[in-house]
């Protein structure tokens, strides 16, 4: 099912460990990485001071974007939570006074929405 949901585009969690050794040198003086996740190329990261959006670019993913929006800017969002039918949890995230959501994230069903709702709460609310 791994496999299914990556081509899907279906994120899952990513350990603490290997967001320290990968994306370690973003973070600034006392941010830690409280979440984080993989989407097939792409991770995006809940750190304790913002959102890290991390998107390879490219057929060789060697372009890397890395997008940083302050928990402050985040006007809204919403948890969906997979159906009986359904396979997958999504995100939704509004930036700022935009109509339409910015961000909008796929979950399997390894990923516990709930948490990922938590701590957007603690930080945007």
């Amino acid at each position: 099912m791994g496999l299914f949901s990556a081509i899907l585009g279906n994120a899952s969690t990513v350990s603490h460990d290997e967001l320290m050794k990968q994306f370690g040198l973003l973070l600034t003086e006392g941010e830690e990485i409280e979440l984080g996740f993989k989407l097939i190329r792409d991770t995006f990261i809940f750190t304790t001071k913002r959102l890290i959006l991390v998107d390879k670019q490219g057929v060789t993913g060697s372009k890397t974007e890395y997008k940083s929006i302050s928990y402050k800017s985040i006007s809204r969002f919403s948890v969906e939570t997979a159906g009986t039918f359904e396979l997958d949890a999504e995100l939704k995230i509004w930036i700022s006074s935009e109509p339409q959501p910015s961000i909008t994230k796929q979950f399997n069903k390894l990923v516990n929405v709930y948490e990922v709702q938590k701590v957007l709460a603690q930080h945007v609310l």
